[in-house]
């Protein structure tokens, strides 16, 4: 998986740590709520934002220098150590020119750790196996809208196994996907997904959000997009916006106090998500007022159906993981948590404070796994993985990991996929140095699945955000990821293939889809049985989107984006590792998950570029 690189231009190695630390984060004393618990690597509040771009975007054409001597190693950071893309550099196919991403000091977008800003409160020790309404857990209830339910929104929720997930975002990775479909074989047959070959696969720009204002130097996350049969949805600027799918013009706007900090993958099949936001805006004084705000939102209707606040004695819970599961939205942090409806905003249930065990997060959308730690505060710690009932909060399957693994990433919760770094061996950051297929009625491991960082190119983070993993899909009980990048056949042209592990032998299957010089490729989702992939394109096209044959695993491309400059300036500003896609009926929208001031007035930023079929 990718290497850290040298920092960006102009910003000088430091041997400074940031706040917060280097390396795995500490756990703090135990008493109060919860069991002694980690934070992320710098805790809790709003991420640091990656610097504005400099100079030309991926893609812009360069004259190719002479070969090159390979440059010096870059220096590694810690696993789990935030990561973020660098400034634009030249498209892929010279030398040298290939994406660079984790500048050491910075952070990075959707899924890696952000740093504290508000005191933790000591923690309790937390149940073992079941969970209970938690009476410990104060929950203030902040507002609470009442909204029909909309019928005919055409969302369905799901994992990344192919299974009917409609209408979430992706940083490239996680089957997120199309109406209906079925990566068992069980709906849409095994002839295929729902994605058809337009008529015409060369795309047009159907329209372009500039990115949203930002005061003084700062910058803000803006993560979470979804997509419904009536609007595109995207976080802005302390709001979320509903656009119309093909001209982009705005229908509907939820104001916020602060920042978008997290937002669920998944949806409901009614069309309702979650979200966590800050109180108030970030200001030089206090750049981060913590993550303490939980809401529902109703994406069709464009309105926010409950908030809620969390305390841990007097203090607010910084909730750093949120999902959708069912109709159930469940929230973790390491001061504790629990599991709502997300109609109703009615408390389900929270892990039992019992013994030295807490919930560290979770994974949605077909299933409810829930990734817990055990172990007293200083020991040798254990990492369950259950399969939980969404609204009892009953353990359902358990399987635990061997002693000493400190994260772990749910890749997929139906079949269950586990990515983690096994004794710190992946060395590139990436949080993968091995995948692990469970059974999710019998808790039993099926097989491990090796992925050594210097072969393939995915990435998780299982610090703090549990289910955020990039560049991966899963479906027909398969695992797709990408290799890393390496020399094409064509002069300084860069490549990449997928491939594809059996998720009960643990095997390579023997499929293979190819880039093609110059161009990247990453799994997007599964289209029932068959996968969809992006194309990273060199300096002279536009990006494609590919279906592979999920039995063959033959290419069908069902979209070309414009090569012209201008256009491939703004694709190649969204970085398939960070950027969210989706892509539904012939459509691909790609967006950014920070907004940050311009550069310079002439610097033209975007927060979302949909191209569709013409």
């Amino acid at each position: 998986m990718s290497q850290p690189p040298p920092p960006p231009p102009n910003q000088p190695p430091s041997n400074e740590p940031p706040q917060g630390g280097f390396g795995a984060p500490q756990d703090p004393p135990p008493g109060g709520f919860g069991a002694p618990q980690d934070p992320p690597p710098g805790g809790f509040g709003a991420p640091t934002p990656p610097p504005p771009a400099q100079g030309p975007g991926y893609g812009y054409p360069q004259t190719p220098p002479p070969p090159q001597t390979a440059p010096p190693a870059a220096p590694q950071q810690p696993y789990g150590y935030p990561q973020t893309p660098p400034p634009a550099q030249p498209g892929y196919g010279y030398p040298g020119q290939q994406p660079q991403y984790g500048a050491p000091g910075q952070q990075a977008p959707y899924g890696y750790p952000q740093p504290q800003t508000m005191p933790m409160q000591p923690q309790a020790p937390q149940g073992g196996g079941g969970r209970k309404v938690n009476s410990q857990l104060v929950i203030i209830v902040a507002a609470v809208v009442a909204v029909a339910l909309i019928v005919g929104g055409g969302v369905w929720y799901a994992s990344s196994s192919g299974k009917d997930d409609k209408n979430t975002a992706s940083t490239s990775g996680g089957g997120k996907g199309g109406k209906g479909d079925k990566g068992d074989g069980t709906s849409g047959g095994s002839t295929g997904g729902k994605e058809k070959v337009p008529s015409d696969t060369s795309a047009e720009l159907l329209f372009q959000v500039p990115a949203p204002a930002v005061k003084n130097d700062s910058s803000v996350t803006t993560v979470g997009s979804w997509l419904t049969d009536k609007v595109y949805v995207k976080t802005g600027n302390a709001e979320v916006d509903g656009y119309d799918p093909k001209s982009g013009a705005k229908v509907w706007t939820i104001k916020l106090p602060g920042p978008v900090c997290q937002a669920s993958r998944h949806a409901t099949e009614a069309n309702r998500t979650a979200i966590t936001y800050e109180p108030a805006m970030p200001t030089k004084e206090d750049p981060s007022h913590g993550c303490s705000q939980l809401a529902a939102l109703d994406l069709d209707a464009g309105k926010k159906l409950w908030t809620k606040t969390l305390k841990s004695g007097d203090q607010l819970v910084n909730i750093d993981n949120v999902t959708v599961s069912g109709n159930t939205v469940a929230a973790g942090s390491t001061s504790g948590g629990g599991a709502f409806d997300i109609s109703t905003g009615k408390a389900l249930w929270a892990p039992k404070p019992t013994d030295s065990c807490y919930d560290s997060g979770y994974g949605g959308g077909e299933k409810l796994v829930a990734v817990r730690k055990c172990g007293e505060y200083g020991s040798t710690r254990q990492l369950h993985i259950q399969t939980i009932d969404p609204k009892s909060g009953k353990v359902l399957s358990e399987y635990k990991m061997s002693p000493g693994i400190e994260y772990a990433s749910v890749v997929s919760t139906d079949p269950l996929v586990v990515a983690a770094d096994v004794g710190d061996s992946a060395g590139d950051g990436s949080g993968i140095s091995d995948f692990f297929s469970i059974d999710n009625k019998t808790g039993k491991l099926r097989t491990k699945i090796s992925a050594p960082g210097k072969t393939y190119a995915a990435r998780c983070d299982g610090i703090s955000r549990i289910e955020y993993c990039s560049g991966l899909a899963v479906g027909n009980d398969k695992l797709y990821i990408p290799t890393e990048e390496h020399d094409g056949t064509g002069e300084y042209s860069r490549t990449n293939e997928i491939v594809a592990f059996d998720l009960s032998t643990g095997k390579q299957t023997g499929q293979r889809g190819d880039a093609g010089d110059g161009y990247t490729i990453t799994p997007l989702r599964m289209d029932g049985t068959n996968l969809l992939a992006y194309k990273r394109p060199p300096y002279d096209k536009g990006g494609q989107v590919v279906s592979f044959d999920g039995t063959s695993f033959k290419e069908t491309k069902l979209l070309e984006n414009p090569a012209s400059e201008s256009v491939r300036d703004a694709e190649s500003s969204m970085l398939p590792e960070y950027a969210e896609f989706i892509y539904r009926d012939g459509r691909l929208y790609m967006s950014q998950v920070y907004a940050h001031k311009p550069s310079s007035a002439d610097d033209k930023e975007f927060l979302v570029v949909a191209f569709g079929a013409q």
